[in-house]
């Protein structure tokens, strides 16, 4: 959802060095993405933080930087940049660390309470305070030939039908998971309905949800969690996908990224959030008094926001995006499918 201000970023600064300070992770997320010159990572694991915060604080500091745009809110972050040295710091005014920005951006709040405001919109007025328009609020990645051939290895040759990828995990908590029977359902429908080849993906703490969706269906799929694709595989296998059907969690903005239609099934987050406009999505969810809780785990231990969301409600969100893109993998598709807000299946719960 940042990429966007990214790309803005590198618009306006063409001729400037741009370094990315970025957790490991981040760069087999961003690889191939033309908007930096030079990556430093965050020191990861305990052992020896202070010394390795101190060798990077050294290294930042040698590359004289003017200007410093901290995307996280958090406190660290805005310290480590004013220990670096950069002439300008820009941020959100949280985490008690105003006193160390040079230019405060106030969020916006209702009370004591933060109001929801999609991610996108938020760094774009993040890097607006630098000058930086985003014109286009549209997500961007880049599948890398070295993703496409770690793919093409995992895949093999021999298969032509057309790809549906299940994502039925979330790192943030059980309280965003759809039940994986549901999704055993959904992929068993996907298959004798659509002809479609289902790959299910996890990460490596959600083996336990994806080995229990393969025990529930019966028919045929694929389990890519020993070992996991990786960041960069799946960017590639949701590029190709014909179809994605997720959790409320990273791998649905990789959707939108590459234009791929993707039905995301809401329980207790809030779409407010992690809006994207993404023409070819469709959100399914129920109508409960008790969400959006934004709890990790269920607080009324009845988890209804996700169980009472029907397997017919999620594959009806299916059959109308693939009516709409043609049944068209994503890089194919029409390039003005993003033009209209993404429509909503909703039930009333209550």
């Amino acid at each position: 959802m940042a990429t966007p201000a990214l790309r803005a970023i590198r618009t306006r600064f063409r001729q400037s060095h741009i370094t990315y300070l970025q957790r490991p992770y981040i760069g087999e997320l961003l690889a191939g993405c033309p908007w930096f010159d030079a990556v430093e990572r965050w020191p990861e694991g305990r052992a020896g933080r202070l010394s390795s915060h101190l060798r990077l604080v050294k290294r930042l500091r040698h590359g004289k930087f003017d200007l410093a745009i901290l995307f996280p809110n958090s406190f660290r972050s805005a310290m480590i940049a004013r220990l670096a040295g950069a002439d300008e710091r820009v941020g959100f005014a949280r985490d008690g660390r105003g006193w160390l920005l040079t230019r405060r951006l106030t969020p916006k709040r209702d009370g004591r309470c933060f109001v929801a405001v999609p991610m996108v919109d938020y760094y774009r007025e993040l890097v607006a305070a630098v000058d930086c328009p985003v014109e286009d609020p549209s997500l961007e990645l880049c599948a890398t030939p070295e993703d496409e051939q770690r793919l093409d290895a995992r895949l093999g040759h021999d298969d032509e039908r057309p790809i549906a990828v299940l994502n039925p995990g979330a790192a943030y908590g059980s309280a965003k998971c759809w039940p994986a029977e549901r999704y055993a359902e959904v992929a068993d429908l996907l298959a004798l309905r659509h002809g479609m080849r289902v790959i299910v993906t996890c990460g490596p703490s959600e083996r336990a949800i994806a080995h229990a969706l393969k025990s529930a269906a019966r028919r045929a799929l694929e389990v890519f969690v020993d070992p996991p694709l990786g960041l960069g595989p799946l960017k590639a296998l949701i590029r190709r996908a014909k179809v994605m059907i997720t959790n409320d969690t990273g791998p649905r903005h990789f959707a939108a990224a590459f234009n791929t239609p993707v039905v995301t099934i809401f329980g207790s987050s809030d779409p407010a959030w992690t809006e994207t406009s993404h023409a070819l999505e469709r959100k399914v969810s129920v109508a409960l008094d008790c969400q959006p809780c934004m709890q990790r785990i269920c607080p009324l231990g009845h988890h209804n926001c996700m169980k009472h969301v029907s397997v017919e409600m999620v594959m009806s969100a299916v059959g109308e995006l693939l009516e709409v893109s043609g049944g068209v993998a994503g890089s194919e598709r029409h390039a003005n499918s993003r033009s209209s807000l993404a429509p909503a299946y909703v039930q009333d719960a209550r």
